[in-house]
């Protein structure tokens, strides 16, 4: 890892990130580690997420959108994406803003519905629906959907943040888990798809792997040992291509389109490994390296080999006719990358990458040398 060309080039959460995670641990100076961790909570970008917080904890108003959206009304990405966003910059899951935001995801984790017998239980559950509160009134499909999705959402970001050992995490990762579980071994997995309103939609009855189930399990550790045979069975289901066929989400009455959802591998690499989007399989491969199926996933593995051997000498990211830093056309990646900030300079085209491989070699066990 150009661990001195990264302190040289590279954003101070890009810097304080490698020497903490990536850098081995009795390499490092106390001192110098410090110094990395107040440069980050000073970084102004960071600083001006954490200001707009609400005071009830939420961001832009909304949980689950990836980015500002003037159709929904969304000044901004929503709260769990915002919240991710801090972490991968580097700050601390113990600074006020995740505090904050904690009560309310903790809350979202439960289980209570708007029927319930007790008006004030039944309003709460509707204002944990959050951006879905309105149309779910009059569309209960639409609010068991949200409802859903919501929780994965808060797991996800409790987990990425200082809740590994929470029970009430780790149970609700275990009820996702054995709901994913169950769609892996059943017949929908095959025929995932049905018509409705003139579409293609996934079958109501199917519960794939989401985005923020993966991300979720990726951070639990503790939940892949003691479900080591479903994380198996996620490698093999995410060894399989993904549809090509367009298809929709039904969510009670409402047709969505698909963001969430993951039908088999979403990489999309050719037999050279080469893909169209690099930061989303950087996002991709870190999350299959933490749960121990980089190796075992054929695509990954070759997406994997290509981008190691596209780094010179020193480690630096440096494919042939690289003019720009990489775009991701998914918005799945909004909290992930970059973490390098704004500027003219070559390398800042390379930072980001060069961190994430370094990063992902280390998670892998792969022997590093820092220079």
């Amino acid at each position: 890892m150009p661990l001195s060309w990264l302190l040289e080039a590279a954003s101070p959460p890009l810097q304080y990130r490698a020497y903490a995670e990536v850098v081995p641990e009795n390499a490092r100076d106390p001192e110098r580690l410090a110094a990395f961790h107040r440069a980050v909570l000073e970084y102004k970008p960071a600083q001006a997420i954490a200001r707009r917080q609400r005071p009830n904890g939420l961001w832009g108003g909304n949980v689950l959108g990836p980015t500002a959206s003037k159709a929904h009304g969304w000044s901004e990405p929503g709260t769990v994406y915002q919240y991710r966003r801090l972490l991968e910059l580097g700050w601390p899951p113990t600074e006020r803003p995740f505090r904050d935001a904690d009560r309310f995801l903790f809350q979202m984790l439960s289980r209570i519905e708007p029927d319930d017998a007790d008006p004030r239980v039944a309003q709460k559950a509707l204002e944990l629906l959050v951006e879905f509160q309105k149309p779910a009134k009059a569309d209960p499909g639409l609010g068991r959907w949200a409802r859903q999705m919501g929780r994965q959402a808060a797991a996800c970001a409790l987990a990425r943040g200082s809740h590994v050992d929470d029970p009430r995490v780790r149970g609700t990762a275990h009820s996702i888990a054995s709901n994913i579980s169950q769609y892996l071994r059943s017949e929908l997995v095959r025929k995932p798809f049905r018509k409705a309103q003139g579409k293609t939609v996934l079958d109501p009855a199917a519960f794939p792997p989401t985005i923020f189930a993966v991300e979720m399990l990726a951070f639990l550790p503790p939940v892949q040992r003691e479900r080591a045979g479903f994380i198996e069975r996620l490698g093999s289901y995410f060894s399989t291509p993904s549809p090509r066929r367009a298809f929709y989400i039904l969510a009670g009455r409402k047709i969505l389109k698909p963001v969430f959802e993951l039908l088999g591998d979403p990489l999309h690499a050719d037999a050279a490994g080469h893909v169209d989007d690099v930061p989303f399989a950087l996002y991709w491969l870190e999350l299959l390296a933490r749960l121990g199926l980089a190796r075992q996933i054929p695509t990954a593995s070759r997406v994997l080999a290509r981008l190691f051997s596209e780094c010179d000498e020193q480690g630096i990211w440096s494919p042939k006719s690289l003019r720009a830093a990489p775009k991701t056309k998914s918005p799945l990646t909004a909290h992930y990358f970059p973490l390098e900030g704004p500027g003219k300079s070559p390398a800042q085209r390379q930072t980001d990458v060069t961190f994430r491989l370094a990063l992902i070699a280390r998670i892998m066990s792969v022997p590093i040398e820092v220079v």
